[in-house]
């Protein structure tokens, strides 16, 4: 049997390994890769490829850029290339239902959630925020909807307390790349039937903001040692050194969760090389790795060392 011939969208670093996977499959012909226009970056602005550009470029794979992916010519160039399967991952344009007609096995998504949890734009990270106990891959076959087509395959893997969006990323996206391969030629021989996504348990994930990451310290410890494991590295949690004539930022890269002690919300409890301890509405938080604006990113017993902060000062 020939090689199945795929289009591959993508753009963010999660879909690099299933972009591998498919590439160094004898099974799979990629013919082409849609990626997002380069976009600038840093303070200079200068314009950067995607992640997956950039592995396509070093793959010598054909390549497609399209500012709008439902424009007409765009779409007339796609279909040149005859793909027998389209596969989408982490690709952030909605394709329209020209392209999820084109090939004759349909447009195949990889979406790290357990759909239908966690539609949208960023469900690990709300999946770490909202305490979630497990999440996961789904592999699903598109439709005209965000994140509703119909389920083929599903793969979990547990949250741990030391994961963070970063760990937690890279492990879904090795999941994602391992059932992809095991999917497609089950789904393409017929063997997979495909299966309704439960109206039941539906959410959305939406985009993440800067504004995300302010610490709000009369909400429980947990909560907020969720958020840090969730925002690290963008948009990153804070708070605020109270200053005239504004606060100074403070960056909070790591925390843990502190004994059951207790105090007013916001409140500096302790501050010494095991970490500095803030109250929260209930119980406390361990800053293990903070940083001031402008400064470098420290352990706590390096940050005291050139900053004072002392028990009884408030983090607004």
């Amino acid at each position: 049997m020939p090689p199945l011939r795929l289009v591959f969208f993508g753009t963010a670093e999660l879909a690099c390994p299933s972009l591998s996977a498919l590439a160094e499959a004898p099974a799979f012909d990629v013919a082409a890769v849609v990626t997002q226009p380069d976009r600038p970056k840093d303070r200079n602005l200068t314009l950067q490829p995607s992640p997956v550009k950039a592995h396509a470029a070093r793959k010598h794979l054909p390549l497609l850029q399209p500012e709008r992916v439902r424009d007409e010519v765009f779409i007339r160039d796609l279909a040149q290339f005859r793909p027998d399967l389209i596969v989408v991952v982490a690709y952030g344009q909605i394709l329209s239902q020209p392209i999820l007609a084109l090939p004759r096995w349909g447009c195949l998504n990889v979406h790290a959630s357990l759909l239908p949890k966690y539609r949208g734009a960023a469900p690990i990270q709300w999946a770490i925020v909202n305490d979630e106990r497990e999440t996961g891959v789904t592999i699903m076959k598109m439709d005209a909807g965000l994140d509703t087509g119909d389920i083929l395959a599903q793969q979990t893997t547990p949250i741990a307390a030391e994961d963070n969006a970063p760990r937690l990323h890279e492990r879904l996206a090795a999941i994602g790349a391992e059932l992809l391969l095991r999917t497609i030629p089950d789904y393409v021989a017929g063997e997979i039937v495909p299966r309704k996504q439960p109206d039941q348990g539906a959410s959305y994930a939406r985009k993440i903001m800067k504004r995300d990451g302010r610490l709000d310290w009369t909400q429980p410890a947990r909560a907020l040692w969720s958020r840090v494991r969730a925002f690290v590295p963008w948009p990153g949690t804070y708070a605020f050194i109270p200053a005239q004539p504004i606060g100074q930022l403070l960056k909070i890269w790591r925390a843990d969760l502190a004994e059951k002690v207790s105090g007013a919300p916001g409140e500096i409890l302790e501050a010494s090389r095991d970490g500095i301890v803030v109250a929260c509405g209930r119980h406390a938080l361990r800053i293990l790795e903070l940083q001031r604006e402008g400064g470098r990113r420290l352990q706590a017993g390096e940050f005291l060392a050139g900053h004072r902060l002392t028990p009884g000062q408030r983090l607004d």
